[in-house]
């Protein structure tokens, strides 16, 4: 199950579009992963939208008014991903922000949002003060 991580300038994203980044964000990061859409599993699922006070760019700060920057952080368990998925991930986050921005096609370009993918390993995730591993993660989504 994934946790997701939105970074953003300060003040880029209005409500309307904060919302339809939220409301889909993590469900094709999920679909991405092979997850069942069950409540628990998204209930598991989460998505934490950070906006940056300063955002730099080749040492210059994006001067006010300018396009947003977008840095998206996707974190999964070790083991639970193949490139196809991680190509899947990688195509539907790009997907979810453009579709939510004034201007799509600029996310064809490089310097428009960067997603990155962290894998955590086996043994380093934990919930409920124990550690929680992918077997545990599993049975909790599938018996849900």
């Amino acid at each position: 199950m994934p946790f997701v991580e939105l970074f953003v300038p300060k003040g880029s994203l209005d409500q309307e579009r904060r919302e339809m980044i939220g409301g889909r964000l993590v469900s094709e990061v999920m679909i991405a992963e092979g997850a069942p859409d069950t409540e628990t599993a998204r209930s598991i699922s989460w998505l934490v939208v950070n906006e940056v006070d300063a955002w730099f760019v080749g040492g210059r700060r994006l001067p006010a008014g300018e396009k947003p920057k977008y840095v998206v952080r996707v974190g999964v368990p070790a083991g639970s991903m193949d490139d196809g998925k991680r190509r899947d991930i990688v195509r539907r986050v790009t997907r979810v922000l453009a579709d939510a921005d004034e201007d799509p096609e600029r996310f064809t370009q490089a310097a428009t949002a960067w997603v990155h993918i962290n894998e955590i390993p086996e043994g380093n995730w934990g919930a409920r003060g124990e550690i929680v591993r992918v077997e545990d993660i599993v049975a909790l989504v599938a018996g849900g």
